[in-house]
C-alpha cells in the first residue's frame, strides 16, 4: 500500500467492521479462498502472527483490517501492541478510520506512526460505516497535540471541495499526507486528475505529499 513500508504483517483476522465499499481485502476474498478463510467472520486474533518481526524495518501493522475499529476488544489489541514493543528497532505504522481509539492505549509504541485513512470533506452515504471524516480529522488534532508522529493518507481518493479538504486537514499538521486513487474500479465519484494536481499544489504549503501509483489511472481519464 505504500512505497516506503517494508512489510506487513496481520494479527487479526475476521472481517473488517467498517466494511469499506471499495476495500481491496473483500475483492481478494471474492478471489482467493485462502483470503476468504482469514478475513470472513467474527473478528479474531491470527496467533500464527506473533512470530518475530527482526528489526530496522517500517512495519505496516494490520493492513488488511482495522486493529482501532470499534468492537476490536481492547485485550486483541493490548496484546499486539506489547509483542511490537519486543521489536523496538523498528518503525511502526498504526493507521485507522477510528483514529481517536488511539488515545485510549498508553502501549502504542513510541516509534510508531499514526495514520488515518479520508476520502474527502464529504461524507458520501454508503461508502463506509466508518466515523466521518471531520470526527477523524480532529482526532488527528488531538493526537498532534499530544506529540504523536502522524500523517494522512487520501485513498481512494473522491470528488472533494477543494479549499474545505484543505481546511480541514491543516490543522491535523500531518508530517505527510499520501494520495491515492481507487485501484480496481468500483465506480466511486472520482475527482479530475487536474483537481488532484491543484489539491497536491495546496497541501504542499504546510506539509509533504506522497503521490501513489495508482493515481496514473485518473491522468489517463483527462
Amino acid at each position: 500500500m505504500y512505497s516506503w513500508v517494508d512489510k506487513t504483517r496481520n494479527f487479526l483476522a475476521g472481517q473488517c467492521l467498517h466494511q469499506c465499499k471499495y476495500c481491496y481485502v473483500q475483492n481478494l476474498c471474492q478471489r482467493l479462498e485462502i483470503i476468504k478463510k482469514k478475513y470472513t467472520g467474527d473478528i479474531r486474533l491470527d496467533e500464527k502472527a506473533f512470530y518475530s518481526l527482526g528489526k530496522n524495518k517500517t512495519w505496516f501493522i494490520c493492513s488488511c483490517n482495522d486493529l482501532f475499529a470499534e468492537g476490536v476488544p481492547d485485550e486483541f489489541i493490548i496484546k499486539i501492541l506489547k509483542f511490537l514493543e519486543n521489536y523496538p528497532e523498528n518503525e511502526y505504522l498504526l493507521q485507522s478510520k477510528n483514529p481517536k481509539r488511539f488515545c485510549d492505549f498508553s502501549e502504542i509504541p513510541d516509534n510508531s506512526i499514526l495514520y488515518t485513512t479520508i476520502e474527502s470533506n464529504r461524507d458520501y452515504p454508503g461508502i463506509s460505516h466508518a466515523p466521518k471524516i471531520l470526527q477523524r480529522l480532529n482526532a488527528m488534532i488531538l493526537l498532534y497535540a499530544l506529540g504523536y508522529n502522524t500523517g494522512i493518507t487520501i485513498e481512494p481518493i473522491l470528488d472533494f471541495d477543494l479549499i474545505d479538504l484543505v481546511e480541514m486537514i491543516k490543522p491535523a499538521n500531518p508530517a505527510w499526507v499520501d494520495i491515492g486513487a481507487d485501484s480496481k474500479n468500483h465506480g466511486l465519484p472520482e475527482p479530475p486528475y487536474s483537481k488532484v494536481l491543484e489539491l497536491i499544489n495546496a497541501l504542499k504549503d504546510f506539509t509533504k505529499v506522497r503521490k501513489k501509483s495508482n493515481l496514473e489511472r485518473l491522468k489517463k481519464i483527462c
